[in-house]
């Protein structure tokens, strides 16, 4: 069984999808061993109590300094036996140390098809915004391994999403989620679990 840690930030929508993916054996061969947020209101710790998975808080605050909450992050994920690390709405700059740890074995879901509305600054609500002001047709989703780049290391995995007339950034955001966050995280882990990427 992968070990798999989810990192995450907020509401954990996309911790969900994963938490039911799992119950429904769509995600084979993994299991969730940490949730990890640098967000003691985030309702993903919420959501993964509910599910009996170990849930943690670790804050730049409590830690005092970046240096001591980039160690205190390494140190959950190495203490939990962290296989695979997914950033599921994650707001934290992952530090060069766990990605030279984990190199290869991080991964991470953004709500465009990269190499569109990507990068520093593209996150939450904002991508769609930029992309309903482009004017495009279609967005979506993509998943990648995460590199020490902005959402520019190899691709695993994208879905395309239509853009409809009178969206706004809010309905985008939730047909993006629904139509292809929610199934490419699930497929993604899945996946690299049974060595199929």
């Amino acid at each position: 069984m992968l070990k798999v840690a989810v990192l995450v930030s907020g509401g954990g929508t996309n911790l969900q999808a994963i938490l039911d993916a799992i119950d429904e054996e769509k995600i084979r061969n993994a299991r969730i061993v940490s949730v990890i947020s640098n967000n003691p209101n985030a309702y993903a710790l919420e959501r993964a109590k509910k599910h009996g998975v170990p849930a943690v808080c670790i804050t730049r605050k409590a830690c005092g300094s970046t240096e001591a909450f980039n160690a205190a992050l390494l140190k959950a994920l190495k203490d939990c036996g962290a296989e695979l690390i997914v950033l599921a709405g994650c707001l934290v700059v992952i530090p060069k140390e766990i990605i030279h740890a984990y190199e290869g074995r991080i991964i991470n879901i953004h709500p465009s098809l990269i190499p569109s509305f990507c990068g520093t600054g593209f996150y939450g609500l904002k991508v769609h915004e930029e992309a309903l002001k482009r004017g495009v047709k279609v967005t979506g989703a993509t998943v990648h391994i995460v590199d020490e780049g902005t959402d520019t290391g190899p691709i695993l995995l994208q879905k395309a999403v239509e853009v409809k007339e009178g969206d706004t950034p809010e309905i985008l955001q939730r047909r993006v989620m629904e139509e292809a966050e929610w199934i490419l995280l699930p497929k993604a882990i899945d996946m690299l679990a049974n060595k199929e990427a």
